[in-house]
């Protein structure tokens, strides 16, 4: 009786595990067949998509290589830059005024009033300076000036300039510019 009882629930849960079976394989029948009828032109249209965007997203991967590879000759640039651009506080004010003073002196401007901020950059290295200076020529003369500052050896941002006129009928153009120093 024992044995029957046993027996006559294992029929019983082998039927409820078998029934919960079926209907799970019911289930993903219908979500697989749902599934399937979607039309070509859509999949198609997916799979465009899908392929485009894995092409762009080698071309990204190719690029960030490129550029990982290429960072310790941009590195290096940058180190250049700093030696050779970036004039040494020790001697800078004095190199400033004197590539200033040529500049004019070849452009054939009067040059006068130079003075000096300083800012110091800790985090950078460097010192930033800016330079005010006020310029008398006629307008041909102002243009080579500019000229010889965006030539200079000496690195300078030029950021901001005022005309006015001036005492011999010329132009007074009153400049502010940076520069930097290496601390």
């Amino acid at each position: 009786m024992i044995r029957n009882a046993f027996w006559h629930s294992w029929k019983i849960w082998t039927s409820i595990g078998l029934a919960a079976l079926l209907a799970v394989d019911v289930g993903l029948a219908v979500f697989l067949g749902t599934g399937g009828r979607q039309d070509p032109a859509a999949l198609q249209a997916d799979r465009d998509r899908l392929a485009l965007q894995a092409k762009l997203l080698r071309a990204d991967v190719e690029r960030g290589e490129k550029i990982q590879q290429s960072m310790p000759t941009a590195g290096k640039e940058c180190d250049e830059f700093y030696r050779e651009s970036f004039l040494d506080a020790g001697t800078g004010y004095s190199q400033i005024e004197a590539d200033l003073g040529a500049i004019a002196q070849q452009t054939g401007v009067k040059a006068s009033g130079f003075s000096f901020k300083r800012k110091e950059i800790r985090e950078r290295g460097a010192t930033e300076i800016q330079v005010s200076a006020t310029v008398d020529a006629d307008y041909p003369a102002l243009v080579r000036f500019i000229n010889g500052l965006e030539r200079s050896k000496n690195f300078y941002l030029l950021d901001s300039l005022r005309l006015a006129s001036g005492a011999t009928g010329g132009i007074r153009l009153a400049l502010e510019l940076h520069t930097y120093f290496r601390t």
